[in-house]
């Protein structure tokens, strides 16, 4: 992997290809520095036959002419027009094919670079933290993650492949002319490379500026569309189709906006490009045509330099597409280079070694955290979690319940204080080990747009059918699955929408269940289900926190009355702990809490029952009428 990432800022074509080498010339991969040795040979190999398609055609012409003159050795026949035009046409077909040689070999190279680059983008976005995440949009991190793998392939193609030939074809062209013709045509060519190289630059660079307008729009419109569609029930839950058609269609008016400058912009470079180009084309041809009605030339001299002319006005017109290439690719790579950028928030320490569990014991020592400096949330919480036992943290919203499961999850690190597991600084140990000890059953359960047995599976990858089977089992979910004809490869759809609530949790406890971890955190796990279906899932639960240490963050209090021990969290603080029954005596903020969900509870029940009078009587009263008729 290159050590540093390809500034895009700098514009620096040359420094971006440096950056991007040890891609191109991969450590460990004599198969791709082969391929580049190779494909470096017939790129030479091209560009010197390509030299002599001018040659054959000026031969061709003065055999017609009757003015070729050739050593005595070679025979006649060779010198015949006929097969002079024979040679003219063999010499540009061989050059095509070493050209086509090349662009095959170099292929793989250059996917490879794509590969790597777009990899390691990926894996980098993994790293970042939750902070990061919570901060970005997927919908437009997509769009420029793809975008700058084209760039990626945009600039690989055509640095290597088309700029070093194309600068080795106008050196050897500038050879020919200066020993053959003489300087002043080298310097009319020379000029007018020159100038046409300056509009380019210039006129490119100008363009770069509504291309980033263009990948703004197209990043903002991509987003809301993705926002727009995961949002596809509350969208129709509000009746506002339209309003989200409108705000899809401002962006991309934005976009239809600058993508038209764009091509415009395009249409003005072509053109001043097209005069430069002809403006040097007739001075060099106008001279040649002098010299041969002067006698200096012979007619295959003129037809010479026009069909040299015409050879390099082809580079010279790509080397005006290679610039506007690169400086495009560098523009839609840039925010993949600066996503590269963005340092990662939480990092294993130099040589911390993987977590040792033996009881799974948690401590938290005066733990002081705050995602913003001016608004702390934890204010030195301490606590124990012994192993084996279950541990509940309950509180108002805001109170920093959460944020507990995340820092004992490292998904940031806190301010003051130590998380340990078995007296081991969670900061001290790698991530992948720590994360591999604790099971999580969160609130929103977001599943894999795949099979229920991807989603069980995912807590264990490797684990067998048999062992996907008793895991759902276990989690009681195993009889529905059964009703699905498709079983377990049924498809749960995007974000698992295929299934309910309740279903989706018991696919989460499932997957815990599987991955059969030490530590266990149950994150509201039940407070967005009925209250049948969290006794159901809360069973189920029970049977998986069995003999494990178990952190559960509540909002329904009657989840945590079998806890060891639950704390009351108020403001970041505790402010009280004990068991249920030992803070229902206490009478303070746990109590009011404890009055106020059996009261809404005994409601609910209420408003239930009434529903099932109001049924049974209507259903009485039709048996009654039907009786009567």
């Amino acid at each position: 992997m290159a050590s540093k990432t390809v500034s895009a800022e700098s514009g620096s074509v040359l420094s971006t290809v440096g950056n991007l080498w040890p891609y191109i010339w991969p450590s460990g991969r004599p198969d791709l520095k082969l391929r580049v040795a190779w494909a470096t040979v017939f790129l030479v190999t091209a560009k010197l036959i390509l030299l002599l398609v001018p040659y054959t055609f000026k031969w061709a012409t003065d055999a017609l002419d009757g003015q070729l003159q050739a050593a005595a050795w070679i025979p006649a026949v060779l010198l015949g027009p006929v097969m002079l035009v024979l040679a003219y046409n063999v010499v540009r077909v061989v050059q095509l094919g070493f050209n086509q040689l090349r662009d095959a070999l170099f292929a793989r190279v250059g996917q490879h670079a794509v590969r790597q680059l777009a990899h390691r983008t990926f894996v980098h976005m993994h790293r970042l933290s939750l902070r990061f995440h919570l901060e970005r949009r997927t919908g437009g991190l997509s769009r420029i993650i793809e975008r700058g793998v084209k760039g990626i392939e945009t600039i690989v193609r055509f640095t290597i492949l088309n700029t070093a030939p194309t600068i080795l074809e106008f050196a050897l062209a500038a050879i020919i002319f200066a020993v053959a013709y003489g300087w002043i045509y080298v310097a009319i060519i020379a000029v007018t490379v020159w100038l046409y190289t300056w509009f380019t630059v210039r006129a490119s660079d100008w363009r770069i500026v509504i291309r980033r307008e263009m990948n703004d729009s197209d990043t903002d419109a991509n987003t809301k569309a993705i926002d727009s569609l995961l949002n596809y029930e509350t969208v129709k839950y509000f009746n506002n189709e339209a309003m989200e058609a409108s705000r899809f269609d401002r962006s991309m008016a934005r976009y239809e906006e600058a993508a038209t400058k764009t091509w415009t912009s395009l249409g003005w470079l072509n053109f001043g490009q097209g005069v430069i180009l002809g403006v040097g084309m007739a001075a060099a041809m106008g001279m040649s045509a002098w010299e041969v009605t002067q006698g200096t030339q012979t007619l295959g001299d003129f037809v010479f330099i026009n069909a040299m002319l015409i050879q390099l006005s082809i580079p010279l017109n790509f080397i005006g597409f290679i610039y506007r290439e690169i400086r495009q690719g560098l523009t839609d790579i840039e925010q993949m280079f600066d996503l590269l950028d963005v340092p990662e928030e939480v990092t294993d320490k130099p040589g911390a070694k993987p977590l040792a569990v033996k009881d799974g014991a948690i401590r938290f020592d005066d733990v002081q955290f705050a995602y913003d400096p001016d608004r702390p949330i934890l204010k030195g919480v301490s606590f124990d979690v012994p192993a084996g036992k279950t541990v509940a943290i309950v509180g108002p919203s805001g109170a920093g319940k959460s944020t507990i499961s995340r820092l004992l999850f490292r998904f940031y690190d806190i301010q003051q204080g130590s998380v340990t597991i078995d007296g081991q600084d969670i900061r001290e140990v790698t991530q992948e080990s720590l994360r591999a000890a604790i099971g999580m059953v969160p609130q929103d359960t977001v599943l894999f747009n795949d099979t229920i047995a991807y989603n069980i599976r995912y807590g264990r990858t490797g684990a067998s059918e048999e062992e996907v089977k008793e895991a759902a089992r276990l989690a009681q979910i195993a009889g529905f699955i059964e009703t699905l004809p498709e079983g377990f490869k049924s498809m749960v759809g995007e974000r698992g929408l295929k299934l309910s609530g309740g279903e989706k949790q018991r696919v989460a406890i499932a997957r815990t269940i599987l991955k059969a971890p030490p530590i266990l955190i149950l994150d509201e796990a039940t407070s967005a289900l009925d209250t049948q279906t969290e006794q159901e899932i809360q069973a189920a639960l029970d049977l998986v926190s069995r003999d494990r240490t178990t952190l559960v963050i509540a909002h329904r209090l009657s989840t945590v009355i079998a806890a060891d021990e639950i704390i009351v969290l108020k403001d970041g603080r505790i402010a009280e702990r004990g068991t249920h029954r030992a803070l229902l005596d206490q009478d303070g903020l746990y109590r009011q809490m404890w009055d106020r969900q059996r009261e809404a509870t005994e409601a609910e029940e209420r408003l239930r029952r009434a529903r099932e009078e109001d049924e049974m009587g209507v259903i009485v009263r039709r048996r009654t009428s039907e009786v009567s008729s």
